[in-house]
């Protein structure tokens, strides 16, 4: 293969890669005018990228509205690579019981360039919806996830960052980067972080570090509920929990010393 189709290649995989993660960002289905303004790109380029994607089981189309749609397809090839990531398997038996001992949703996150990925979610009934979904990405300064991987992960982090501005998520999302900055350095004293009503309004999320053989940051256990259950001060007891669960991850995963 020549360096020009090469090239051509890697944009073109570029661009399917952009178009299935707006749509997941949509989170619904979508006219391709609208689709096309997003991704700024146009409107021919981008059907047909959809009709290869729709051919190859990726993409579903409404034959009434003409609108598209992610079909469940790669959601069962991410199961299939999360079910094969050991940190899931170790980590899920875990969550588990952390959600049944404080009765919250837990979820496990795993740092990217870009803020923290969600990978597992254990749900519990909740007055206030848990909206989160597997495979989002929440930003380092507007989660709990997220100041953990600041205060214990690459300086990459902090990199992202402090090329703002900070997006405001929430009307409670901090923007500010010296508190965020305070925040994150009593996360790395404590060993845990709260970010309250910061990504979503009316609830909190109590998160801890995990750590694997090298006593390298790796990923995060969280606990998410109702401001009212998780108070941005959070119950002594639920902080052990978190910590507890986190603790036992990390020893699971080759951590001969907690670093917190």
């Amino acid at each position: 293969m020549n360096e020009h189709a090469d090239k051509a290649g890697n944009q073109s995989t570029r661009v399917v890669f952009r178009i299935i993660e707006e749509m997941a960002q949509i989170g619904e289905s979508a006219r391709l005018t609208d689709l096309a303004l997003r991704l700024g790109m146009p409107k021919p380029r981008v059907y047909r990228f959809l009709q290869s994607l729709r051919d190859m089981g990726y993409v579903w189309q409404d034959p009434a509205t003409e609108r598209y749609g992610l079909t469940l397809k790669l959601f069962h090839i991410g199961q299939a690579i999360s079910d094969a990531t050991p940190i899931t398997s170790l980590a899920r038996p875990l969550m588990v019981g952390l959600r049944d001992a404080c009765g919250q949703t837990t979820t496990l996150s795993l740092p990217e360039a870009g803020g923290m990925r969600v990978i597992d979610i254990v749900r519990t009934e909740s007055p206030v919806e848990i909206v989160t979904r597997p495979g989002a990405l929440l930003a380092f300064h507007a989660s709990a996830q997220g100041k953990l991987a600041l205060a214990f992960g690459s300086p990459t982090g902090w990199q992202v960052v402090r090329r703002g501005p900070l997006e405001r998520v929430t009307d409670r999302t901090n923007t500010d980067l010296a508190q965020l900055e305070a925040e994150c350095a009593r996360a790395r004293e404590s060993g845990w972080a709260v970010a309250p009503e910061e990504t979503l309004r009316g609830v909190n999320a109590l998160s801890a570090p995990i750590f694997d053989g090298d006593g390298s940051f790796v990923a995060t256990i969280t606990i998410a509920g109702p401001v009212q259950d998780i108070q941005p001060e959070p119950d002594p007891r639920l902080v052990a929990q978190v910590q507890d669960a986190a603790r036992t991850i990390s020893r699971n995963l080759g951590c001969k010393e907690y670093p917190v």
